[in-house]
């Protein structure tokens, strides 16, 4: 696996008729949602849930989002949300998404989003080592 694509992870779903528009186009509001289905993917695949995170205290809040519309995906479709880790540093981690469809492999969209870790209180943390220690690991960083 390519080093900008660390720990890729791939979740494979229906595009639901309440995420597409008049026209049965999935509305632009709902990839967001889809890049969060495959971050949650990527940290229970890799035995490190996001609900663990927040049972420690802590939560990833969205510090930055990038996408970028390539085709459409329709109401039905089987799309596939690739999701890997781009970046990890001391209180945070960027990461990286492409959605496919899969009867024919089109890209549909990119994108990237910046966490930032947090406390209970909002306060900008470092991630807890007990958290992040075993992504890194499995991603071969120090």
């Amino acid at each position: 696996m390519a080093a900008d694509r660390l720990l890729l992870t791939e979740i494979t779903f229906h595009v639901r008729f309440a995420e597409t528009d008049q026209m049965g186009i999935v509305h632009h509001s709902v990839y967001p949602v889809y890049f969060e289905e495959g971050r949650s993917a990527l940290s229970r695949q890799h035995e490190m849930p996001y609900s663990k995170l927040e049972q420690m205290g802590y939560s990833l809040a969205l510090s930055e989002l990038n996408i970028r519309f390539l085709a459409p995906a329709h109401y039905d479709e089987l799309i596939t949300v690739q999701t890997w880790i781009e970046r990890i540093l001391s209180r945070g981690i960027n990461f990286g998404y492409k959605v496919v469809r899969v009867a024919d492999g089109e890209l549909l969209v990119t994108g990237q989003t910046q966490q930032i870790c947090v406390d209970r209180q909002g306060q900008v943390r470092r991630l807890p080592e007990a958290w992040i220690g075993p992504l890194k690991t499995k991603a071969g960083i120090e």
